[in-house]
């Protein structure tokens, strides 16, 4: 088999790879079909595109592209790690690990540039230093934000979140963007005013 010959083959086994990523479910429920969960190809997908529409919102100008690349691959690790409940302290703190080894496996299907700059995307948006994966954080912390909202406090609700869990896992949006944390603290509030949140 020439190079080019395998260096397809290898970007297309990832490909259909990432076809799983439809099967691994959130906890929060999609607005538009009352009662099924949400999967993580369509997070991806929904937060990539809040990414083009509220750019310049962030707190400092950004490169888009690079954006949309971290919010792309951002949750493909949880095909082999799975989706960990934002508010389970106890999960999350093993989560780091596991989706190290996720990344490591996914990403190095690909030939080795490709999967060098994948690893390269995703460890920045983790790291959350710069101020496209600052951005890129805030609006991966904001979606389920607005999801629970507008389904009346869903997972919330069903997990029994308190107000103060939530501030706390979320109040990191304003490293990437002042004003959606502001619109998200009013989201709090009324959450907390409806019993949709423990106060």
């Amino acid at each position: 088999m020439n190079d080019a010959r395998l260096r397809l083959e290898q970007q297309l086994a990832l490909i259909v790879e990432l076809d799983q990523l439809k099967n691994v479910l959130r906890r929060t429920k999609v607005k538009s079909a009352e009662g099924r969960l949400e999967n993580s190809a369509e997070h991806s997908w929904q937060v990539t595109l809040l990414a083009v529409l509220l750019q310049e919102h962030a707190n400092e100008p950004v490169e888009l592209s690079k954006v949309m690349k971290m919010l792309l691959v951002h949750d493909i690790v949880e095909i082999d790690a799975g989706d960990t409940f934002v508010y389970d302290a106890a999960a999350s703190a093993l989560q780091e690990e596991k989706e190290l080894e996720a990344a490591k496996r996914l990403f190095g299907m690909l030939p080795q540039d490709q999967a060098d700059t994948l690893m390269a995307i995703w460890l920045e948006f983790e790291a959350a230093e710069t101020p496209e994966a600052r951005y890129a954080k805030a609006l991966d912390r904001m979606m389920p934000m607005l999801l629970n909202f507008h389904n009346n406090g869903q997972s919330w609700v069903e997990h029994g979140v308190a107000r103060e869990q939530v501030v706390k896992v979320n109040s990191r949006i304003a490293d990437g963007s002042a004003i959606l944390w502001d619109k998200m603290s009013e989201v709090v509030d009324h959450a907390v005013a409806q019993g949709w949140l423990k106060p």
